[in-house]
């Protein structure tokens, strides 16, 4: 689903009211444990947290007006996801967070690329989304992203 939403408060004040605590929650979790320079705001029609122009002048190549975005929360329609883009982009993040999961979740982890999917409420691992979020610097990702699009 997708909220018309100017900052994060009113994103989340959008949300069905069963959403709204476990959103907020995740936010907080991003933003009292990201490693200093990621931003915060809404970015897709998501609340992003991004790496800002003011440290990354190219911004995202898809389109460089936005800054380069690194992790999204969403609530759609059946659940509420974390898009995490380190994940996606570093094998060794992705292993270390499959193995770790079900030692903080007893339901089974359910993820595409980016895309961690939370649809019990009551039973999102705030503490290993806290690890994750301290996992990787904004430089790191910079790195990380370059690389992957001079690949290309």
């Amino acid at each position: 689903m997708q909220y018309e939403a100017n900052n994060i408060a009113h994103y989340i004040s959008q949300l069905p009211e069963d959403r709204q605590a476990p959103v907020k929650r995740l936010c907080n979790v991003f933003q009292e444990h990201l490693p200093k320079g990621f931003e915060e705001g809404i970015l897709y029609k998501m609340i992003g947290f991004y790496v800002p122009h003011s440290i990354y002048p190219e911004g995202y190549h898809c389109n460089t007006k936005d800054p380069l975005p690194f992790v999204n929360i969403a609530s759609q329609k059946n659940f509420v996801a974390v898009y995490h883009s380190g994940l996606y982009a570093k094998k060794e993040l992705l292993d270390w967070f499959v193995t770790e999961y079900p030692k903080h979740c007893k339901y089974k982890l359910d993820m595409g690329k980016s895309c961690i999917r939370f649809k019990k409420m009551e039973d999102i691992p705030y503490s290993l989304i806290e690890e994750l979020a301290r996992k990787m610097t904004p430089q790191e990702w910079i790195n990380i992203y370059e690389a992957a699009i001079k690949k290309k």
